[in-house]
């Protein structure tokens, strides 16, 4: 017997849920992937970026732009191996060939559009790929594990604390033409969240300054929201909703990783330069 009782949907237009379901659920895979084999969490992030560069070309498809698809996963994922078992010189190396690889993927399908085509796929390579490197070399310290750990947290932290403040308290859109339901009530929980998750978690778990977590913190919250917005503009500019349909709650996958993409770089140099 089934049920037709609506699904209960917060104020933030999510079914809350199914969202806090499958959070949890992806939480839970990414920290058994890396307190357990080292090597089992690159293949988890190979996967999700594989699977959210699909999704975005896919979605790319319905504005008529065609990603030549099989350079650009070949070379993104061997960026990602690359920069965990070896350094980020062969991974930009490998990185400048899939580039090209590209390019000449692209040639079998004539000059009509080739620009368009061959510059999305090299947007793809540097939006996902690219960034997910930065993850690889921060998984490949003595450390590395806890300061994914790190990156991701102040990453979530963010989302949560500026998710609840949203809700309970936004009045003052901050982007109303490209993301109406982000406030700038939800930018202050987002860094006081963030801030409390990064200064955690460098001084107890990663043994640094205080005041290195406080610039994780506010160095997250900056580059998450940033990069959530743009995430936003891309769908309005292809005139889509979500990425995709894969994670009840949430949309594509593509829309959990928008702000751990953008935050991936930052996150490296932060801890690099001050832990």
């Amino acid at each position: 017997m089934t049920s037709d009782a609506p699904k209960k949907v917060g104020r933030a237009g999510r079914d809350l849920r199914a969202a806090i379901t499958v959070g949890v659920s992806l939480v839970v895979l990414v920290l058994v992937s890396l307190f357990w084999i080292k090597d089992l969490f690159v293949a988890v992030a190979a996967l999700a970026l594989v699977v959210a560069a699909l999704e975005i070309a896919r979605a790319l498809r319905t504005a008529g732009i065609s990603v030549p698809l099989p350079p650009v996963l070949v070379g993104g994922v061997a960026m990602l191996v690359v920069g965990f078992y070896d350094d980020m010189d062969t991974a930009a190396a490998i990185m400048a060939i899939t580039v090209i690889a590209t390019m000449a993927w692209r040639l079998r399908s004539g000059s009509a559009g080739f620009v368009r085509d061959a510059t999305a796929g090299v947007f793809l390579l540097s939006y996902l790929f690219l960034m997910g490197t930065f993850v690889m070399r921060m998984l490949a310290a003595e450390d590395g594990t806890w300061r994914v750990v790190a990156f991701i947290l102040v990453t979530i932290a963010s989302d949560i604390g500026g998710y609840a403040a949203g809700v309970l308290f936004g009045k003052h859109p901050m982007a109303p033409t490209i993301s109406p339901k982000k406030s700038w009530e939800g930018f202050a929980g987002s860094m006081v969240a963030s801030v409390a998750a990064g200064i955690a978690i460098v001084v107890l778990a990663l043994e640094g300054p205080w005041w290195a977590g406080l610039v994780l913190g506010v160095a997250g919250v900056c580059l998450a929201t940033l990069g959530d917005l743009c995430e936003s503009l891309i769908k309005r500019d292809i005139g889509i909703k979500d990425m995709g349909d894969l994670l009840p709650g949430h949309g594509g996958l593509m829309d959990r990783l928008d702000s751990l993409i953008a935050v991936a770089p930052v996150a490296y140099l932060v801890m690099y330069l001050l832990v």
